[in-house]
């Protein structure tokens, strides 16, 4: 119980609160990342793997410490696995920020509209109009709905603070390193992979959860599995192209990041996305964040040990001999 209640007490901070205004821990380990990067940076794949090994590493091992110095102490437990969730959570805030991007554009200021894009996403922004910039902010709150709500709340269901701690570690290095540069294709390259691979269940899961608070189950699941493959990222993938069914919308497109330009498709049959469609998919999001605590919170309460059938007519045998 001291997981459930700490995953779902983390939720209810995050809702109220959004990120920590100051001294996010997130941001300490960024600065930690930054720091060891200037040491071990080098053009190659190997040193880029042992970034991520030693980075992600000691993120996690720090979760299990904090798991066992509270072991047989619930209440640390619950609390701190609470400050955990609160701290590696970021669905409030990605909804704010997709109001904020709502209401410029419902004013038609497209300079501060273009300049704000970039707390959601690294495509450049410089000729972006206003469906475009619609499009970029659908297609961000989509993706990070999986990397900020959905993944953390299911991996801390199943694997608790090391869980929680772990994938934001992992997650985090990917946005720093793992994008496609001349200076990080090899460096990012073990980020990147490594981001892919602890996002596989949770990107699917996401699909799946849009797919039951949209109430269209069926239109997301034939989106996504047709249109899904059409993206780049094996994770953004499905995502996007749920919340492409769900939403009635037509996303993807050449997109432009940096020195990279990337065709991502075409996933769903509706309409561009519009103005209006910003606040949707806001609500949507939230949805599927709560749906997510939900099933994390079940997760949790999963026996931990499953004892074999064998065993336990063995033990019953046993205590019958004895009586």
């Amino acid at each position: 119980m001291s997981r459930t209640l700490g995953l779902l007490l983390g939720f209810a901070a995050d809702r109220l609160l959004g990120d920590p205004r100051r001294l996010h821990p997130v941001a300490g380990f960024g600065q930690v990342a930054a720091r060891a990067e200037t040491r071990l940076y080098d053009d190659t794949r190997a040193a880029g793997t042992a970034y991520t090994v030693l980075l992600v590493g000691s993120a996690t091992a720090a979760g299990v410490v904090a798991e066992r110095l509270t072991q047989g102490r619930p209440v640390a437990r619950t609390l701190l696995t609470a400050a955990a969730t609160w701290a590696v959570l970021g669905g409030r805030s990605l909804e704010r920020e997709a109001e904020v991007m709502a209401g410029f554009l419902e004013e038609k200021d497209l300079p501060q509209a273009r300049a704000r894009l970039g707390h959601l996403c690294s495509r450049d922004a410089t000729d972006l109009e206003a469906d475009e910039l619609a499009r970029a902010t659908v297609e961000s709150v989509a993706e990070n709905t999986s990397d900020a709500a959905v993944a953390p709340l299911l991996w801390g269901g199943l694997l608790g603070i090391p869980g929680l701690i772990g994938y934001r570690a992992a997650n985090t290095l990917d946005a720093m390193v793992g994008y496609k540069s001349a200076k990080y294709r090899n460096f990012g390259w073990a980020s990147a992979r490594f981001d892919d691979l602890v996002n596989l269940l949770p990107a699917r899961a996401c699909a799946v959860l849009t797919g039951a608070v949209s109430g269209r189950p069926r239109e997301v699941w034939r989106i996504w599995q047709r249109d899904a493959p059409k993206h780049p990222s094996p994770n953004a993938g499905p995502v996007e192209a749920a919340f492409a069914g769900a939403l009635g919308l037509r996303l993807g497109g050449t997109n432009t990041y940096g020195d990279e330009v990337e065709d991502r498709g075409t996933l769903g049959d509706g309409i561009p996305p519009a103005v209006a469609d910003i606040r949707r998919t806001a609500t949507l999001a939230r949805r599927v964040s709560y749906a997510a605590a939900a099933t994390a919170a079940i997760l949790a309460l999963r026996p931990k040990k499953w004892r074999p059938v064998s065993a336990v007519l063995r033990t019953q045998g046993e205590e019958r001999v004895c009586t």
